[in-house]
């Protein structure tokens, strides 16, 4: 394949609306065929008022398309597998939502398919496209900060009206907090540090806009195996509190603001003893350019922003922490 790739939409969703399409459409030659909702009158309508030709209701008709690709999955996390395995068998390179699934065996098995299909397979973690987490990696990996020591992230934000659905209420979907934000704060730390997180605490929080024993907010502390130790605040119920995230190291410290967002915003300072500077960035559309990156993959150029196994390390990651969660205890991250 050369260039344009045709795509269909798994899940007439909210992130599908707001940020993916266009992100699609911005790739040369690259259009949105159709789309699939399990909801025949929901597909229609979103159809309709995203100029896509085709609305499918069931995934085999979809995959029969002989003019799509490529498949973006951003239904409820319990469906992503089944999915994923229907994808892969069609022959279609596949981008899903995270977190890829429920648990890490299945996660596994997903990658695998892929690669056995020879098809590309990546996840959505949209944050290690932002200019700033790039800049923050750039930093760390020359030596700017000197050995890092600690970092933080700041995540806790509040979840807008119109996404308060199955994340607060259904478990049996992966709701909550942990496997909806820490799970990029995850993917995040691992890309700006270039290291993996080795064992995991914290404690969750329920304050009363999850139901069904979900949690809503949650801090954690992850050692990562360079040493470091990063701390994380997690939220669905604070309406007023600023993103950020920070790496501290034996030569100085790098300040990240407004940069847990899906926005092209965010300022990073970087802060030694001869003083303070705010870096220049170049900012762009998180989505457009880890799509870019995903059809140059797709074509044989380099590999997604964000590949199956980044997906499958964050989850482990995530699990981890509701682990640790749940028992009181320091859970291992278990990457098998």
């Amino acid at each position: 394949m050369s260039g344009g790739v045709g795509w269909g939409l798994v899940g007439a969703s909210t992130i599908a609306k707001e940020w993916m399409i266009d992100a699609i459409r911005a790739q040369p030659g690259n259009e949105v065929v159709a789309v699939m909702s399990a909801s025949p009158e929901r597909g229609r309508k979103f159809a309709a008022e995203h100029a896509i030709a085709a609305s499918y209701t069931e995934m085999g008709a979809l995959l029969a398309d002989s003019n799509i690709h490529a498949v973006y999955i951003s239904t409820t996390n319990e469906l992503h597998k089944s999915q994923v395995l229907a994808a892969a068998a069609a022959g279609k390179h596949v981008l899903c939502e995270k977190p890829l699934a429920l648990d890490l065996a299945s996660a596994r098995e997903m990658v695998k398919a892929c690669a056995v299909a020879g098809v590309v397979m990546a996840t959505n973690h949209h944050l290690r496209n932002a200019a700033t987490h790039r800049k923050i990696r750039e930093l760390v990996e020359s030596g700017s900060i000197g050995q890092p020591l600690f970092a933080r992230v700041f995540h806790a934000v509040y979840l807008p009206a119109h996404l308060q659905g199955w994340r607060l209420n259904q478990p049996d979907t992966g709701a909550g907090v942990v496997l909806d934000i820490t799970v990029h704060d995850a993917d995040t730390l691992r890309f700006v540090l270039g290291a993996e997180p080795l064992e995991a605490t914290g404690m969750i929080q329920r304050a009363g806009m999850a139901q069904a024993g979900l949690e809503d907010g949650v801090m954690a502390v992850l050692r990562f195996d360079n040493g470091v130790l990063a701390q994380l605040h997690d939220a669905f119920t604070v309406a007023h509190a600023p993103t950020g995230l920070e790496v501290h190291g034996t030569q100085g410290s790098i300040l990240g603001r407004n940069v847990m967002t899906q926005r092209p915003v965010g300022e990073v300072i970087l802060r030694r003893a001869d003083g303070e500077t705010t870096l220049a960035l170049e900012h762009e559309n998180l989505y457009a350019r880890g799509l870019r990156a995903f059809v140059d993959a797709i074509n044989g150029r380099g590999v997604p922003a964000a590949t199956g196994e980044d997906g499958v390390r964050s989850l482990a990651t995530a699990l981890a922490v509701l682990e640790a969660c749940n028992t009181s205890r320091h859970a291992t991250v278990r990457y098998q």
